[in-house]
């Protein structure tokens, strides 16, 4: 299979496909005598796997972790298990922080009068003059 015909299969852009290529984390597809890239269903799997891996939050190590797995015929399940239960606890731990924010900031917008004042509490409890805010 050609790039083209491997980036419509999967959703990424060609340039995407190279990219995870040059680094390390796709298999380097064979060479033709012309030297194309010739791509297997091996390599589309691949490429699904990192897709649906950073859909739900893996960076590209750990998706190079997950494709090293995914060719192990000894893997565990155990294994994949561990790097999906961490994700989550740090995905957890991300929408911990995020609601912290969201409650800072909710009460920084009902503090403020939102006039035509100079005066706004916003700004001055970003800027350390209201620290009681924050």
């Amino acid at each position: 299979m050609k790039i083209n015909e491997v980036a419509t299969l999967t959703g990424l852009s060609s340039k995407t496909i190279r990219f995870y290529e040059q680094k390390g984390i796709l298999t380097a597809p064979d060479r033709s005598s012309n030297g194309y890239r010739d791509y297997r269903q091996q390599h589309v799997s691949e490429l699904l796997l990192i897709k649906r891996a950073r859909l739900v939050g893996f960076s590209l190590d750990e998706c190079g972790s997950l494709i090293e797995l995914s060719r192990d015929p000894q893997r565990k399940s155990a294994d994949v298990n561990v790097k999906a239960r961490q994700k989550l606890a740090e995905i957890d731990s991300k929408i911990d922080e995020l609601k912290a924010m969201q409650t800072t900031l909710k009460e920084l917008v009902d503090l403020c009068p939102g006039d035509e004042s100079s005066c706004c509490p916003i700004i001055d409890a970003l800027s350390g003059k209201e620290e009681k805010h924050l």
